[in-house]
């Protein structure tokens, strides 16, 4: 009989070959990972799942419908109504990243200190009233100006609810989990749309306002009653959390110290920042994040593009919404497949490769339905590789509960950098096709292709040194 100390002996991935422990005993991989057979874990698994999944979904969905209300706005004349001009929006745009992109690191370091519900609920409340403030503005000064400071507290929100879901779900768990969380992104892309064209359609003028002015004002009355709800429902550390015993709370600690890699327990904030920044991983999984996003900037300009098609802007709302619903359902399938085989590099390849087909598609073509063919592949594959790549970041770069909310912070503020250069790919005088944007982004996502690869080669190596080093181990890397 195979002893758990022997898993460090598995032959590498592509055999999978399986250690068993009796008929009722785990299986485990090649990562020295098994599947739930406790009853009681299942339970636990259960219970985070209605918890904390459906709060942090809507909390993401209020936080993309605020953020790219103003992709719509422009649709209902607000580049006219504040005289924006040249590439005055892209910097409207694009400015929002600068906050955005510096709160990260100092707000995740803070959340290994206080309660993540209470901090991430507040943050939901201001972000609720500064992008509120937007429909007070009447000029580009005070568009970037709000824009500027609603990166800022909106900072805390991504990375943070990343690093929640991961000091709770465990490798096989977690990429299925964010993809669950990013369908609540995946859904405002899909229904903001909807939403404003009915808001234009009731509100315009309503008041003396318009409707742009009046789709800023509902959202915003909107996420802060959701924030409010969030004080209450979001959980704390596993061992801290009010709706779980005291049992599920001993439990949910220890699943994750077995499921982690060179687990070294909790350290300073500043030594967590020093354990991610030296770490090398951390910068490849940066990279590849970054090269991700670059390839993912479409969707800052998404409805514009699909107006391009030649609809009215009610029907080119309308048309913005099947893409996402697609990759609703792809998303957690592939994710679900991913989590399952406990694989990464060749999911993430392979939905990347389609990607790209799909900005070739609709960069060469002229024709209506195969341009929007290929928009439906490209925005359809595109988040499940996102999920997956994330959850492989945070399962990686583990080893201390400070540098995971650390690593995660600065895998999300790097990959977010894309955001400031990427919305100049997409100019106006470059419709209907897009080709500089289409084609800047088709090279973006080769480069992911790449960086999976090298990832995968890196992990391998580390194994086998924690083979050679640490015998006693029996939790390896997940590639």
């Amino acid at each position: 009989m195979t002893t758990p100390s022997e898993v460090h002996t598995v032959d590498e991935k592509a055999e999978l070959e399986m250690l068993e422990f009796g008929d009722k005993q785990p299986k485990f991989d090649y990562s020295g990972v098994a599947a739930k057979t406790d009853p009681k874990e299942i339970a636990l698994v259960r219970k985070l799942d209605f918890s904390i999944l459906p709060m942090i979904w809507i909390m993401y969905f209020c936080n993309f419908m605020d953020r790219n209300a103003v992709t719509n706005a422009k649709l209902n004349n607000l580049s006219r109504d504040l005289g924006l001009k040249g590439s005055e929006y892209n910097t409207a745009i694009s400015i929002l990243f600068v906050g955005y992109l510096l709160g990260q690191i100092p707000s995740n370091m803070i959340l290994t200190r206080v309660r993540p519900s209470w901090y991430m609920a507040s943050f939901m409340a201001l972000w609720a009233v500064v992008s509120g403030l937007t429909a007070t503005v009447h000029n580009y000064t005070g568009l970037v100006l709000v824009r500027f400071f609603l990166g800022f507290v909106e900072a805390p929100f991504y990375p943070g609810a990343l690093y929640m879901l991961s000091i709770f779900y465990t490798k096989r768990e977690l990429s299925l989990r964010i993809a669950i969380f990013y369908t609540g992104n995946i859904a405002a892309n899909a229904f903001t749309g909807l939403i404003a064209a009915a808001v234009f359609a009731t509100l315009d003028g309503s008041h003396g306002l318009e409707g742009w002015r009046w789709l800023f004002i509902i959202t915003a009355v909107v996420t802060f009653g959701i924030a409010i709800i969030a004080f209450f429902v979001l959980p704390d550390e596993p061992g801290k959390t009010w709706w779980l015993s005291q049992e599920q709370r001993e439990l949910a600690i220890s699943r994750m110290k077995r499921d982690t890699t060179q687990d070294s327990g909790s350290t300073s904030m500043m030594n967590g920042l020093k354990q991610a920044c030296f770490d090398y991983r951390t910068w490849l999984f940066c990279f590849m994040m970054n090269m991700h996003v670059s390839g993912d900037s479409f969707k800052n300009f998404f409805p514009s593009m699909i107006k391009t098609l030649g609809f009215n802007t009610t029907i080119t709302l309308v048309l913005t919404c099947p893409p996402y619903v697609v990759s609703m359902i792809i998303s957690p399938i592939l994710c679900w497949s991913s989590g399952r085989r406990n694989e990464r590099t060749w999911h993430i390849i392979g939905a990347t490769v389609v990607v790209i087909a799909g900005f070739i598609i609709a960069a060469a073509r002229t024709d209506i339905a195969a341009r929007y063919v290929g928009v439906v592949i490209f925005v359809s594959m595109s988040s499940g590789v996102n999920d997956i790549m994330l959850s492989w970041a945070a399962t990686t770069l583990c080893q201390t509960p400070e540098k995971r909310a650390v690593s995660m912070a600065m895998v999300n503020m790097l990959s977010n950098l894309a955001q400031v250069y990427t919305p100049y790919l997409w100019n106006e005088n470059t419709e209907p096709r897009y080709i500089p944007g289409m084609a800047s982004c088709a090279a973006f996502s080769t480069f992911v292709v790449i960086s999976a690869y090298v990832i995968m080669l890196v992990l391998k190596r580390d194994n086998e040194r924690i083979r050679q080093t640490e015998p006693e181990t029996t939790v390896l890397y997940a590639y």
